[in-house]
């Protein structure tokens, strides 16, 4: 039986942060980090708050960050709300971003082709300005090499929706999201930790969690799970399996 495989798109196969970065120094400067920003945000602002900070260009001095000797400074809320303005009146801005790791993309299309794989791409992109972010991924995938993708924009929890679509696996870059897979699913959760292997966090195998440190590793992964799934059982996993 194939293996049903969900993928993140954001942090895991494209490089969004990369493309905040660089707009983020063209609006506020060189000395910016979007990794460091005041309110540790990830996610992009709601879309009232975003327009709230376009409506508003001035950042305000005393909330702006200094640098911390010769780091880059992080962006304030107020200048993370007003990227995510800049960047959401983009025509095709998702289609705009480059490969994490160049050549992933095209390598899990060929692996998925070889073992019969069943694949969708999950993120929770806002709109930008252009085409339904769905279909600026799906085109994404494939300038890629990824044929046919399939992609679904969601907010909420990943967990349940790898229970519902019954995956076997999810590849997934943010430790909350494999979480939720963990607990909610029967899925295998392969956290992409682009860390150092000593920040990873410690307590990811307790939950039944896989941590991987590249996208490579991560098919590496699925590959091998999907080999052992085509050997026949042996007498003690059908066992074991009859009293699951």
């Amino acid at each position: 039986m194939p293996l049903r495989i969900a993928c993140d798109l954001d942090g895991t196969v494209a490089d969004m942060e990369g493309a905040l970065q660089e707009h983020a120094e063209a609006l506020f400067g060189p000395d910016v980090d979007v990794q460091f920003n005041a309110g540790a945000q990830r996610d992009p602002p709601a879309d009232d708050a975003a327009e709230e900070a376009a409506s508003d260009a001035t950042v305000d001095s005393e909330e702006t960050p200094k640098p911390v000797e010769n780091r880059k400074r992080p962006l304030s809320n107020r200048e993370y709300s007003y990227l995510w303005s800049h960047v959401r009146k983009i025509e095709n801005f998702w289609e705009t971003l480059k490969e994490v790791e160049p050549g992933g993309v095209a390598r899990f299309s060929e692996l998925a082709r070889a073992h019969g794989w069943e694949v969708i791409f999950i993120t929770q992109r806002p709109a930008s300005a252009g085409d339904l972010a769905q279909r600026q991924s799906q085109r994404w995938l494939a300038a890629n090499g990824f044929e046919l993708p399939s992609v679904f924009v969601m907010n909420g929890n990943r967990g349940v929706l790898a229970k519902t679509l019954a995956l076997d696996a999810f590849v997934d870059d943010r430790g909350e999201n494999c979480i939720d897979i963990a607990t909610e699913s029967r899925a295998l959760p392969l956290l992409l930790w682009r860390g150092s292997h000593e920040t990873a966090p410690p307590g990811a195998a307790r939950l039944k969690i896989h941590t991987v440190f590249s996208f490579a590793e991560a098919l590496d992964c699925l590959e091998a799970l999907s080999v052992a799934r085509s050997k026949p059982p042996t007498l003690m996993s059908r066992i074991r399996g009859a009293f699951r």
